[in-house]
């Protein structure tokens, strides 16, 4: 993504330091007179001469920066800290926390902001002391609406819902979650405050009624030229330049603000932090894979001996990301995502490899770990909801008992908490879904349920295992939507474990082809769809019916069982591409390029296969 434009960040920040750096600057005492070289013209003693008074207009210029930029910033922080926290409170409870946010703001609108300042002024006095909070006070409404607005854009979406999901407080939800999707309007709010605030504070000073003579400002500096205009035009000319270059400057870095952090104005790159990111650290989270899967190898104690169904996966998934692992049954698909849960069968260990979801490391947890974040940070949906159902317990029930299983939340709460799930999978009339039993309902509307159950705790990754199975199509095109919908709204990792490869191909970033328990075939769902590169990939594209309505083509042969895998490649005996070298040695996985990885020594024969049949074509 861009970053912000160095030109008025740069402009910003030197005239910021020099405001800072004033005090310890080798400059003439602003205040000091010398009535007998008044209105002298530059000089080396005196780079932009001397005002009506004597005293050097270049260190009346400098000061006076530090105090408008000092007034200006101070205000313009405290209206943004306090609005932004009225806006929070009235934009997300509501109610009367909402009537009394606005309509107090509605008063103070009612007074022009110059009205207002002079009322102020004549009731406490002029100064620094009285500036500040009165500049405040004028700026304050703006901040209100904008984080009200931002609120009420956000307070609905999926992502806030799955943080009440979860369990958080009001005041965890606003902070973490609500308050860095609205910080992008608010950084250009402040950032217009205090071009304003310059400006106001100017003019009060200009009338008297700012900055108290003799401390020098840079709208005293401009009431006072202008009475000696006529002898000395320069006087107005530097405060004019210098707080018209200022309010240009910010003005400026308002536009590189609104255009670093707004979405929709800047395309995102994978592994591109955000501004608002390095403003606000910790309120986003991180980037980087949700799970990283290394040379999962599975064994099975047999009377025949000890087989491996699954040998050397390697699997990554990112946030927001959608993997496809696809092949036939028995292609140790499943047996992968049990043991990425802990739940493989009591005659299966995971014989060799790593997996870490989220940066901690699962294959070799206790049962009690393992406990702790099934569910949490990892989820999984199984392929029949009719036995995962508990058939004597009504649907909200067992959502709710979802849900407090790993958060202490009230029943009712967890019941409230599981409606909404229910609303936001899909399903009609939740309230009335909620209170029936598993009978009553139909497979793809049992699937929603399975579906809510998996994502109540707001899971980083959540495997989908076979879930379209028993469906009928349009039930499963609907199924793989709101998964595909969920995953985008959440920012999750999904697993998608399926035998459909036609069924995956329009929602999938990136397929994995699994047979005989190893990965044959990895890269981007475009290409690997566009130009498949291994035999068996070929070989289920063509078992799914065509779009111009051509028959699919079986694949001949069957998956080998572990105990009968050929020496070679496991393909070998069904493919269409073999030669004697594919029996001897099994191939490795290979890159063919552009991160497309393919388990077979011919697949430039493959991939010219393709390209003669598209020539043709």
């Amino acid at each position: 993504m861009r970053t912000l434009r160095l030109g008025p960040v740069v402009g910003v920040a030197a005239i910021a330091l020099v405001a800072v750096a004033v005090p310890v600057l080798p400059l003439s005492n602003p205040t000091a007179m010398d009535i007998m070289h008044r209105l002298a013209p530059p000089s080396a003693a005196h780079w932009l001469g001397q005002d009506g008074y004597g005293r050097d207009v270049l260190s009346r210029l400098l000061w006076g920066a530090r105090s408008s930029l000092g007034v200006a910033v101070a205000a313009a922080g405290l209206a943004c800290v306090i609005g932004t926290g009225l806006g929070l409170i009235g934009g997300y409870l509501g109610r009367g926390a909402e009537f009394l946010t606005m309509r107090s703001m509605d008063i103070v609108l009612c007074f022009p902001p110059l009205v207002l300042a002079l009322l102020v002024i004549t009731l406490l006095g002029p100064g620094t002391a009285t500036l500040i909070p009165l500049l405040a006070l004028v700026y304050l409404p703006g901040f209100v609406r904008v984080a009200y607005a931002g609120v009420l854009s956000v307070r609905n979406q999926n992502y806030v819902e799955a943080m009440r999901v979860l369990g958080a407080g009001r005041a965890r939800i606003m902070l973490r979650t609500i308050l860095p999707n609205i910080g992008g309007p608010i950084l250009v709010q402040f950032s217009l405050a205090i071009a304003a605030a310059i400006l106001l504070e100017s003019g009060l000073s200009f009338l008297g009624l700012g900055v108290v003579p003799p401390a020098p400002s840079w709208g005293g500096m401009i009431a006072a030229a202008r009475a000696t205009m006529a002898q000395a035009p320069l006087l107005l000319l530097w405060p004019c330049l210098a707080l018209s270059g200022t309010v240009l400057l910010f003005n400026a870095l308002c536009d590189a603000v609104r255009d670093a952090v707004d979405p929709q104005r800047v395309p995102r790159r994978r592994g591109a932090a955000r501004v608002l990111d390095a403003l606000a650290p910790g309120l986003v989270a991180a980037g980087g894979p949700v799970l990283d899967l290394c040379g999962l190898t599975i064994e099975i104690d047999t009377p025949a001996g000890t087989v491996c169904p699954v040998r050397d996966v390697s699997l990554q998934v990112h946030s927001g990301e959608i993997l496809a692992v696809v092949g036939e049954s028995g292609s140790g698909k499943s047996l992968s995502g049990l043991a990425l849960m802990g739940l493989l069968p009591p005659a299966a260990r995971v014989a060799a490899g790593a997996a870490w979801i989220e940066g901690q490391e699962v294959l070799r947890l206790d049962e009690a770990a393992l406990r702790r974040i099934r569910g949490r940070r990892v989820a999984m949906i199984f392929q029949d909801p009719h036995h995962s159902l508990d058939p004597v317990h009504r649907i909200g029930a067992q959502v709710a008992e979802a849900i407090r299983a790993h958060r202490p939340v009230s029943a009712r709460a967890a019941r409230s908490q599981a409606v909404e799930l229910l609303r936001q999978v899909g399903i009609s009339d939740p309230e009335r879904r909620a209170a029936a039993f598993p009978h009553e309902l139909s497979g793809g509307m049992l699937q929603r349920v399975m579906i809510a159950i998996g994502i109540a705790n707001g899971p980083r990754l959540l495997i989908a295992d076979e879930v379209t199975t028993a469906l009928d199509v349009t039930i499963q095109a609907q199924v793989i939507a709101l998964l595909a919908d969920l995953r985008r709204a959440r920012g999750m990792g999904l697993l998608l474990i399926t035998h459909n490869l036609a069924l995956v191909s329009e929602v999938a970033d990136r397929i994995a082809v699994m047979y005989a328990g190893e990965i044959v075939e990895q890269g981007s769902a475009a290409a690997l769809l566009a130009r498949p590169l291994h035999p068996y990939t070929q070989a289920l594209l063509r078992s799914a019916p065509g779009e111009d309505g051509s028959l699919p083509e079986a694949i001949q042969g069957t998956v080998p069982s572990p105990q009968a895998r050929p020496a070679g490649c496991a393909f070998a005996p069904r493919c269409t591409y073999r030669r004697p070298d594919c029996e001897t040695a099994p191939p490795p996985l290979v890159d063919a390029g552009g991160e497309h990885l393919t388990r077979c020594i011919r697949w430039y024969e493959v991939a010219a296969s393709v390209r003669s049949a598209e020539t043709v074509a």
